[in-house]
């Protein structure tokens, strides 16, 4: 609650322009939807949990929270240009606080299958279940330094796949007003030619590229002498030690010569192809680099664990880019709470949940402020280090009345 008072939440929403009704305003349905997210439901039919907890209506800025129909239908009411846009005034006003100098970011696809029948989607491939099937296909960008997610795009066909690099560049540009500065992804994220459009825009990437037996053969009949040694301090990686061979070569779509670095030794029977444009870079150093982009794939793997990203049901894109930017904002919203307890500024979203938030209580809404007073529990020592009521914040959908914790 402080930090969405602090990031202006009220203003946000309307500022996106998210419809609302008589007795539920913008801000208490997004809060709605937001607080599911929060407190590890799968579906909006959970909401049936709480149909009668005042302090979660609280939470939101009613009495009690919607009924499940108000929330089903809710997103249906919702364009794509609302989420650009709260995404947009979220990430901008988070950046200030957890990442203002962010410049390396890791982007990738995730596909929310369909549970129904006769859905007009799109197949992908969906890996935990070893075969494609109709889903919606959703793209996120991850900050490499807090491992937050700050960006989401679940409104897109296969055609519109391979552009949604250049709109995160677009997006993070027009919103913090810089542009990033290394981006990773793998091979089938985007094109040559828009490889090409990344390296004009002085943009520094790496990526993977695809294996061809062509390619392979003749990496494996280069003489031993080409391959450089090298240690990759990369923290619970296994292999370590590793093989390469740095070179330029020439790409179908793409201007000129591009570094291409042959890795052997990462666990796989053949090299691993890494493309890059920044000639600065060490080899090692780019290594290190790509290894960091698993940081997208746990994110997105928290996201589903926790967030139940995958729990989604609904065949229409729409639908289902309003959960998902719900998603960035509750990762964004547990990567706040992380930093400001010592010691558990990596801690997974589930962990900071069990730990800190699901905790018995008790609140009483007073003239000026809502006193929160929290059960004891082993790590509650930690809550009061963090003291984050120290500065009294004014939550505009409570009165005006600033949060104060009490510890039991």
């Amino acid at each position: 609650m402080p930090l969405l008072a602090r990031l202006g939440f009220d203003q946000l929403v309307a500022s996106a322009g998210y419809p609302g009704s008589v007795m539920i305003p913008p801000t208490s349905a997004l809060l709605s939807l937001l607080l599911l997210k929060l407190l590890d439901k799968e579906r909006h039919s959970h909401v049936n949990d709480f149909n009668f907890d005042h302090a979660l209506g609280l939470f939101a800025g009613l009495n009690i929270l919607p009924k499940k129909s108000f929330l089903s239908e809710y997103s249906y009411r919702t364009i794509r240009d609302n989420q650009v846009a709260l995404l947009k005034g979220w990430v901008g006003g988070l950046a200030g606080l957890l990442f203002p100098q962010a410049d390396t970011f890791s982007v990738d696809f995730h596909p929310i299958p369909h549970r129904g029948v006769d859905a007009e989607l799109e197949r992908h491939f969906i890996s935990t279940q070893g075969k494609a099937r109709p889903s919606i296909m959703t793209f996120f960008a991850l900050e490499q330094q807090v491992k937050v997610m700050c960006y989401s795009n679940a409104n897109l066909t296969r055609d519109e796949q391979s552009g949604q690099v250049l709109q995160f560049v677009d997006f993070w540009q027009q919103t913090t007003g810089r542009k990033p500065a290394w981006l990773y992804f793998d091979s089938r994220v985007t094109t040559y030619p828009e490889l090409e459009e990344l390296n004009r825009r002085d943009i520094s990437f790496v990526t993977i590229r695809r294996r061809g037996e062509t390619i392979v053969r003749q990496l494996l009949r280069r003489p031993a002498t080409d391959w450089r040694q090298t240690v990759i301090d990369t923290p619970k990686r296994r292999h370590t030690g590793v093989r390469y061979i740095d070179e330029e070569v020439s790409l179908r779509g793409y201007k000129g010569k591009i570094r291409q670095i042959a890795v052997a030794g990462l666990g796989r029977e053949q090299p691993t192809l890494m493309l890059a444009n920044n000639p600065e870079e060490t080899a090692r150093k780019v290594i290190i680099r790509y290894a960091g982009r698993n940081g997208v794939e746990d994110g997105l793997g928290s996201c589903v664990n926790f967030m139940h990203l995958d729990c989604l049901g609904s065949d229409v894109r729409l639908n289902v880019d309003v959960d998902v930017a719900l998603t960035v904002l509750a990762s964004g919203c547990y990567r706040w709470l992380g930093r400001q307890l010592k010691g558990y500024e990596q801690t997974s979203a589930k962990h900071l949940y069990r730990l800190f938030v699901e905790t018995a209580g008790g609140i009483e809404v007073q003239d000026d402020r809502v006193l929160v007073t929290l059960a004891r529990r082993s790590h509650i020592p930690i809550l009061r280090e963090a003291a984050l009521d120290l500065t009294p914040q004014p939550v505009p959908w409570l009165g005006n009345r600033h949060i104060s914790f009490r510890y039991a």
